[in-house]
């Protein structure tokens, strides 16, 4: 169903803050040409946060055409309200869509019940694998493993992508879940060792810019070649910091647009990467061969 290198796409914006489909279009075909099995549109990465209901569904929906299906494409549709994740979730549940992708809520901080009832009454309706996403440094609302545990025996709600940092918390995932239940890591510094210990991909920042490498390491950590997965984390851990110099996506995207790929614009309350950092973001881009 899902497995490999996912990326958590940015969005392209124009410097008068309209998406960038041209851009994109760029971005889906160095993806498709570099190992990357599936695009999660519309997340964080995407600046969900600052995308109208209209223009989120339009950006999944030209997503889908620009991809062509050369691979898998997870819309991002979760958020701390469970009736405007279902209205975003059901404009998108639509050909194309492999799974929708669904952060736990944010800011209002539900008890474990509350969890459990938001993420039932989203994958009760719609008709495509569901992805939860537990990261509880942005959101303050944490998906324990008992509480996963209880969502996986819904049929339509088969992975998570944790991006707690937490090996431990896998372990516990893992004993706690059915056999066939499926774990991304949400979290490039960890991702390594995530998979080798049992994870089947990881949704990853850091492939937006070095795709063909974290296509590379899952293959390897999830096929259980250690050495080898260590020898391309290590070349990845300096590009991993980089990218997270400052609060996800300002340095990815102003990376970008050092590759090329747009003019790296964001929107407020975003903005764009402190000149102090931008040594360290070109270093790690030379440093990892990808300029």
């Amino acid at each position: 169903m899902f497995s490999g290198s996912y990326v958590a796409i940015t969005t392209p914006f124009t410097d008068g803050g309209a998406i960038d489909y041209d851009t994109l279009e760029r971005l889906i075909d160095m993806h498709a040409q570099s190992g990357t099995a599936g695009l999660v549109v519309g997340g964080t990465t995407g600046e969900s946060a600052t995308l109208t209901r209209d223009e989120h569904a339009r950006l999944v929906r030209r997503s889908i055409a620009l991809n062509a299906g050369r691979m898998q494409i997870i819309a991002g549709t979760g958020s701390n309200s469970t009736a405007q994740s279902i209205d975003l979730s059901q404009a998108t549940d639509i050909d194309g869509v492999d799974g929708f992708l669904l952060v736990a809520p944010y800011y209002n901080k539900p008890p474990q019940r509350g969890l459990a009832a938001h993420f039932t009454a989203i994958a009760d309706a719609v008709s495509k694998p569901v992805m939860l996403y537990n990261v509880p440094g942005r959101t303050q609302s944490d998906l324990l493993p008992e509480t996963l545990a209880e969502l996986a025996a819904h049929p339509r709600i088969v992975a998570i992508k944790d991006a707690t940092g937490d090996i431990e918390r896998l372990e516990a995932q893992l004993t706690a879940c059915p056999d066939d239940f499926l774990y991304f890591s949400g979290d490039d510094f960890t991702s390594c060792e995530f998979m080798l210990r049992g994870g089947h991909g990881v949704v990853s920042v850091t492939a937006n810019v070095a795709p063909a490498l974290m296509a590379e390491l899952c293959t390897l950590a999830c096929g259980g070649d250690k050495k080898g997965a260590h020898i391309i984390d290590a070349r990845l851990a300096a590009l991993n910091e980089a990218m997270f110099a400052e609060s996800n996506p300002i340095p990815v995207k102003w990376a970008l647009s050092e590759l090329g790929y747009g003019d790296g614009s964001l929107r407020l309350p975003l903005v764009p990467l402190a000149e102090d950092r931008h040594a360290q973001v070109i270093t790690a881009l030379k440093n990892a061969d990808l300029m």
